[in-house]
């Protein structure tokens, strides 16, 4: 029975994932659905288009939590059941799969940039300070939410490499993880990158019609 707890566990978190707070806090707040303006992507930055900053930093600390909680709930009790770091990768991966391709949206949705940083501190605080860290240093400098959140995906395996015995004790199946999570950023940003390489890509708090 032992043998099916670390599938169980990421299905649950696929399914914590699946919330797209973007969606669910924008219909409670009675503001349009994300996904019919802007970049119409059911993400934070795009709530923030709405004019509705509470919108977006309810929507951003919902999504990191969703991706944070799993991870965290197997690091802390993940043991007694015989679930180890194996485990930590998968219910990681799912809720982030679960944001990108939630089952209670028709599989349409996010890019997955909270909910990879929500996952990131629950693999290690450390790691996702970093991380987020990296994020800021670009946005606050180039104003582009898209290329900072490229940037930190780029980097967020290497922290996690290189602070092996110094943070934490590198797992290779974290390790693969991450960097799925990296390349599936990478490709979800995709639209953005050629915008940015363009000149077109909006700026932060930067309305698109």
């Amino acid at each position: 029975m032992e043998s099916f707890y670390p599938a169980l566990a990421a299905l649950v978190a696929y399914l914590v994932g699946s919330l797209s707070f973007a969606v669910i806090v924008s219909r409670v707040m009675g503001l349009n659905d994300p996904r019919t303006y802007g970049s119409k992507n059911p993400g934070a930055t795009n709530v923030l288009r709405s004019g509705s900053k509470k919108a977006a930093v309810v929507t951003l600390l919902l999504d990191g939590a969703k991706g944070w909680l799993p991870v965290a709930l197997v690091q802390w009790y993940g043991q007694a059941w015989g679930l180890e770091a194996g485990t930590v990768a998968l219910v990681g991966l799912g809720a982030f799969l679960g944001h990108l391709y939630p089952v209670y949206f028709r599989f349409q949705g996010g890019k997955g940039v909270a909910t990879a940083a929500g996952v990131l501190l629950g693999v290690h605080w450390a790691l996702g300070l970093a991380t987020l860290l990296t994020w800021i240093i670009i946005a606050v400098f180039f104003r582009y939410s898209s290329l900072a959140a490229l940037v930190a995906a780029v980097f967020a395996p290497l922290y996690y490499i290189f602070g092996d015995g110094l943070a934490w004790r590198m797992e290779g199946a974290v390790v693969m993880a991450i960097s799925l999570m990296s390349l599936l950023l990478v490709y979800r940003h995709a639209e953005n990158i050629g915008r940015l390489a363009r000149g077109t890509e909006s700026k932060l708090g930067q309305k698109k019609s």
